[in-house]
């Protein structure tokens, strides 16, 4: 692969082309987070307009997730097998034409089949963007720089999907599908001209069918079973009988993996406590946030009678303080590693929802609502850079899309998963009807109080990091070829 860095002595600079190369990949990001937190504010415009119930509209953001959050396994393992640059750019362009049918479709199950459509298309431009930035910038500071821009840019998608969506929904609700189709479409030509070429990994063993039918079918089973739990009840026999049939697919999946010469995950990569604490954190950190998400815009619109465009520009300071810090939390990084700051950002989380807890039915929104938003965005800064630099760091450049992948799944199985815990939490809380406004707040704090505990579980686990960073410490690791286990130094 061609490198668009160039050298000058001891330090490397970023060429034009290189920042043209991120802004591709970040481009791609910043579609995805949009377009999650786009679809959002338009459901109620789009159940009206196309005759859909409750039940059916709430498969118009479950239909992507479950094409997201199924598929990344397999997405990632594609781009290692096929070459990062073509997955990347074909799965773009199908982002780009299901965006364009979503915002034409006049029925209820085209336009959840085109969301679907979109999450699988996802699935392969997220792993596949990442595991370009992991290759084509060494690791250190310029890959945290890197990662940092990256990241920060999803963050700020969903930030600005949100005030988007309430400015587009005025006047259609079609716009807010079809904005992301030029977008994309202008990140595709760019990038058949940027985007560095990578070889295809060519290894004996072939292409692991087995791994990749049973991986996906497990993701696709889980990802669909905690979107359904709330509605068939958590322990009715059908979500009882998914979760078994869950089991069994991972476990005759795992089976597969330690077989296979060319496995779709290989397991020695959670032989380190550092990628481990990464998948985990990926998992409680957006599971939380993704729920506190939820609460919040029905609390601001249900209870406050907020607008969407009011509920969105609430959510504003959090998205800036997020931009604003992208070119920065690179360099901080390098100062002070990436469990200090993923370990800060949860306290700081933590901290966030406690406060929001003095909400009411009156809140004075730069006393209560805004110092909550601060420090969620000040979490989001600091920490979510720092998980994928952690996940990806001291992994071959072939294994890089495969640990993309794992980390993208933890991303979107905990939102699924978590999301569906608090509303089942809200749900059983919920007062009778009618209900007075206080009654109905009431129902709503013991799903924020299971938010901060997902939090609080992320920042015990994270903290486990922390011990013993004294110096660089020689582990074996194990690798894919040769089966030979390799010394080496890793830095946690």
């Amino acid at each position: 692969m061609t490198s668009p860095l160039t050298t000058t002595g001891s330090e490397e600079r970023w060429t034009p082309r290189l920042w043209g190369t991120l802004l591709v990949l970040c481009a791609a990001m910043f579609l995805d987070a949009l377009d999650v937190s786009m679809v959002g504010v338009a459901l109620p415009s789009i159940g009206a307009d196309l005759g859909l119930s409750t039940a059916t509209l709430q498969w118009v953001v479950s239909g992507y997730i479950l094409g997201y959050g199924g598929l990344l396994l397999l997405g990632g393992r594609t781009a290692d097998l096929l070459g990062r640059r073509q997955v990347f750019l074909v799965a773009l362009g199908v982002f780009a034409v299901a965006s364009l049918l979503g915002g034409l479709v006049d029925s209820g199950p085209l336009l959840i089949a085109s969301r679907f459509v979109k999450g699988l298309s996802a699935a392969f431009t997220a792993p596949a963007g990442l595991s370009i930035i992991t290759t084509t910038f060494a690791e250190g500071p310029l890959r945290n720089r890197a990662l940092s821009i990256y990241t920060t840019c999803g963050a700020t998608g969903y930030s600005m999907g949100l005030v988007f969506s309430g400015l587009l929904t005025e006047a259609s609700w079609r716009l807010t599908m079809l904005l992301p189709a030029p977008i994309a479409l202008i990140a595709l030509i760019a990038g058949l001209k940027l985007l560095p070429r990578s070889p295809r990994e060519r290894g004996d063993g072939g292409y692991d069918v087995p791994g990749a039918v049973l991986g996906t079918a497990s993701m696709l089973l889980l990802v669909f079973t905690v979107v359904q739990a709330p509605e068939a009840g958590w322990a009715s026999a059908r979500t009882v009988l998914s979760f078994v049939a869950v089991v069994a697919l991972l476990a005759a999946f795992v089976a597969v993996e330690r077989r296979s010469p060319s496995p779709l995950i290989r397991l020695g990569v959670l032989r380190s406590g550092a990628q481990v604490r990464a998948q985990l954190g990926a998992l409680t950190f957006l599971g939380s946030y993704i729920g506190f998400q939820f609460l919040v815009t029905l609390y601001m619109q249900d209870l406050l009678g907020w607008s969407a465009l009011h509920t969105a520009l609430a959510f504003l300071p959090a998205g800036a303080l997020v931009a604003l810090s992208a070119t920065k939390v690179g360099a901080v990084i390098d100062r002070f590693g990436t469990p200090r700051l993923i370990v800060l950002g949860f306290a700081l989380m933590v901290v966030g929802y406690l406060l929001f807890l003095r909400i009411d039915l009156d809140p004075v929104y730069a006393a209560v609502i805004l110092p909550t938003m601060l420090l969620v965005g000040a979490a989001f800064a600091l920490t979510f850079p720092s998980l994928n630099v952690q996940a990806t760091n001291g992994v071959d450049e072939h294994e890089q899309g495969m640990v993309s992948g794992l980390l993208n799944t933890s991303v979107q199985v905990g939102g699924a998963l978590f999301l569906a815990v608090v509303t089942a939490v809200m749900t059983a809380n919920a007062p009778e009807e009618p209900a007075s406004p206080q009654a109905v707040l009431d129902g709503y704090r013991p799903g924020l109080a299971v938010i901060t505990a997902i939090a609080v579980a992320g920042l015990l686990i994270t903290a486990t990091g922390l011990r013993r960073r004294r110096a660089p410490r020689s582990v074996v690791v194990a690798r894919s070829t040769p089966a030979e286990a390799e010394r080496v130094t890793v830095r946690d």
